[in-house]
Parts: C-alpha cells; structure tokens; sequence
C-alpha cells in the first residue's frame, strides 16, 4: 500500500492576467487563483495509483499567504490531508528556494514511497522543483513521465524523450515529475467538493523548518515579466510567376538575417 505525497503549487490563472498596451506589463489585479494545471495531473495520478493498489494521497504546497484558499480544492481532488507553508518569503522564491521549503516540510513529516510532482508550474515553468527537491532527499528523479505503475517497492515509469520514450525502473522512495498527457484531471463532484471540508489539513511555519538563512536564498531573482507582442510586417507578394515572389521572399528573409 504505498504512501504518496503530492506537491503543487498555487497560481494566478493565466487567463484573467491583461497585457497593458502600453509598457507590456501585466496586470493580475483581477486575476483568480487556480492550482497549477500540471499539478493537477500529479494529484489525479496519485489518485489513480492508490485506487488500484490501495494506500494513501497526502498533499504539500508552499506559497503565500493566499495559497491557504487552495485547501479545499485540493483536497476535493482526493488527498486525505494537505499541509500548507505560507510565507511572505514565497514571493521572491525560486526553484531553490522552493525545494528546500518543500525537502524541509517532508523530511518533518516522515517518509513517503513516491512523491509526484507537475513538471512545471503555470506560471514560472523552471522545471526544476522536482529534481532539486529528489537531489536534497537522496532519493532517485524520474522527469517527463507519461505512465507510472507500482510494483511491491518498484516504481516503473515510462518518459517521454523527443521522438521517442524510455521505461525506466527504480527502487523507491523516489519523486516523479509528470507529463499532461499522463491523465485526464477529474473534475471533483459536489459530494467530493463537500467532504473537502471534513479533511485535515495543517499549517506548517516555515520558522519550524529550521532551515538557515543561506537556504532561503534565492538563486535567480525576477526583475520584471512582460507580455510577448508579435507585430506582423503584413509584406505581400503578387507577382504573377510564383517563382518571382519565392525569390522576393527568401531575399526578405535573408536581408532580415533569417537565412
């Protein structure tokens, strides 16, 4: 029966945030919160494993002082319980940071035989979270999965690599980063939605990690995000002879350095 944590983060759903036409920057002020949509596909895969062979789905998420409103959505997702780190330290964090947060609240709160985690989050997408966090553990990283089965104390996991895939078998504990295409995320029912409320969940002070100052300082510092604009040139060629207007066309491209 294998014990599985999930970790997931809590974003801005990319699709309340406004570009501003003027400077490119992007405007949240209205934006909502959603888990990370890759994350979703960790949870409901956790799901899927425990179903079939029984054991339990704890989740573990850090982020700000916002992220306590992603409780009840996680847990209508199926873990029995969710800890929680929220910290003011989250806003300037990066995968570093991050990973030693997460490490820290694991290595609290006892061993799991497999930890599962999105391979990128919406927002940031550094995949990296994952295989720092099984480097601080000591225990083997498997990216880019698209199928995952559990065998006794095996976990078998077949990768997605370009054009081709690689089954790869380890001994656990070991923490999986997943692909979309692994799953199809259930959408919780009102009855789950429901007994969301019933399921513990517990606040976790970063303070109580005991991890040092240098832990908690990030590697990468974000100085600005804005929005991408693709301005179109709009350049038509009608000569009649089709050959005349390849020519103009490649002579373009090249002129633009683009061959």
């Amino acid at each position: 029966m294998p014990r599985i944590l999930v970790c997931y983060k809590w974003v801005l759903d990319e699709q309340d945030i406004k570009i501003n036409p003027g400077d490119l920057s992007l405007d949240s002020s209205k934006a909502k919160y959603k888990i990370s949509d890759y994350d979703k596909n960790a949870i409901e895969e956790a799901m899927l494993l425990v179903e079939s062979k029984e054991g339990s789905v704890d989740a573990l998420t850090f982020g700000s002082d916002k992220v306590k409103q992603s409780l009840k959505d996680v847990l209508s997702r199926g873990p029995g319980k969710v800890d929680w780190i929220g910290d003011t330290a989250f806003e300037q964090a990066d995968a570093f940071v991050t990973a030693n947060v997460l490490a820290a609240a694991i290595r609290k709160n006892g061993s799991y035989d497999l930890i599962l985690c999105g391979e990128g989050s919406s927002d940031s997408y550094s995949q990296q979270v994952a295989p720092r966090l099984a480097a601080i553990l000591s225990i083997p990283a498997i990216t880019f999965v698209q199928k995952i089965s559990i065998d006794g104390s095996r976990i078998i996991a077949t990768r997605k690599l370009g054009d081709c895939t690689e089954v790869v078998e380890v001994a656990g504990p070991a923490v999986l980063s997943v692909l979309p295409e692994i799953n199809k995320p259930r959408i919780p029912s009102l009855k789950q939605v429901m007994a969301a409320a019933k399921k513990p969940s517990q606040e976790v002070k970063l303070a109580d990690l005991q991890l040092g100052a240098e832990e908690l300082q990030p590697k990468t510092i974000t100085l600005s995000v804005k929005g991408y604009v693709m301005n179109r040139k709009n350049i038509l060629y009608k000569e009649a002879n089709q050959a005349d207007n390849v020519a103009k066309l490649v002579a373009s491209l090249a002129q633009e350095g683009m061959c």
